[in-house]
C-alpha cells in the first residue's frame, strides 16, 4: 500500500460503502430470517450468507478501529497489531452475532463506518505514517491499514451481500 494515501479520500470511501450496503437493508430485512451457515469460518467449504456478511461487517470495523489506535499509540514503531483470518475471537463473533436482526447488524455497521470515517479526517500526515506490523502481511503505515482492512475490505462484502442477495450493482 501507498504511503500517500489520501485520506480524505479513504473516509469518502467508507462513507460510500457503508451508504451502498444501507441500500442493501430492505432487501435484506424482506429476506429475513436467513438460514445461517453451518460451515462459516476458515475452511475451504466455508459459506457465507447475509447473517455472517453483516455479523462480520459489524464485528471487523470497531476491530480495525482499535487496532489503528493501538498502531498511533505505540510507543516503538513498528507497533504489533491485526490478527488472521482464523482468530477465534474473530469466529465467535461471526458466530455470535449473526442470529442478531439485520437492523441492528446495519446499525452497529453505520455507527462503527461513521466513527472511523471522524478518526480518520482528524488525522495528520504524520500519524497516517505510522507503522506497524502485521501478523502475516509486515510492515504497513496506518493510512495502509485503514484502506485495506476497513475501505477497501468493506467494498468487498458490499459485493459479497449483493451477490448473495443476487442485486445488480
Amino acid at each position: 500500500m501507498a504511503d500517500d494515501v489520501d485520506l480524505s479520500r479513504l473516509a469518502d470511501r467508507l462513507r460510500a460503502a457503508v451508504a451502498d450496503l444501507h441500500d442493501l437493508l430492505p432487501v435484506v430485512e424482506a429476506g429475513a430470517p436467513w438460514p445461517v451457515s453451518e460451515r462459516f469460518g476458515t475452511e475451504p467449504e466455508a459459506s457465507w450468507g447475509p447473517p455472517e456478511t453483516l455479523a462480520h461487517v459489524a464485528e471487523m470495523l470497531p476491530f480495525w478501529i482499535g487496532e489503528m489506535e493501538r498502531v498511533l499509540a505505540g510507543a516503538v514503531e513498528p507497533v504489533p497489531f491485526g490478527r488472521v483470518a482464523s482468530d477465534a475471537l474473530r469466529i465467535g463473533l461471526i458466530e455470535r452475532d449473526r442470529t442478531l436482526p439485520p437492523r441492528e447488524l446495519f446499525g452497529r455497521i453505520q455507527v462503527a463506518a461513521d466513527r472511523l470515517a471522524g478518526r480518520i479526517g482528524e488525522l495528520d500526515g504524520g500519524q497516517a505514517s505510522r507503522r506497524g506490523s502485521h501478523p502475516r502481511l509486515g510492515e504497513l503505515t496506518v493510512a495502509a491499514i485503514v484502506e485495506r482492512f476497513a475501505a477497501a475490505h468493506l467494498e468487498e462484502h458490499v459485493v459479497q451481500l449483493r451477490q448473495a442477495l443476487r442485486t445488480p450493482d
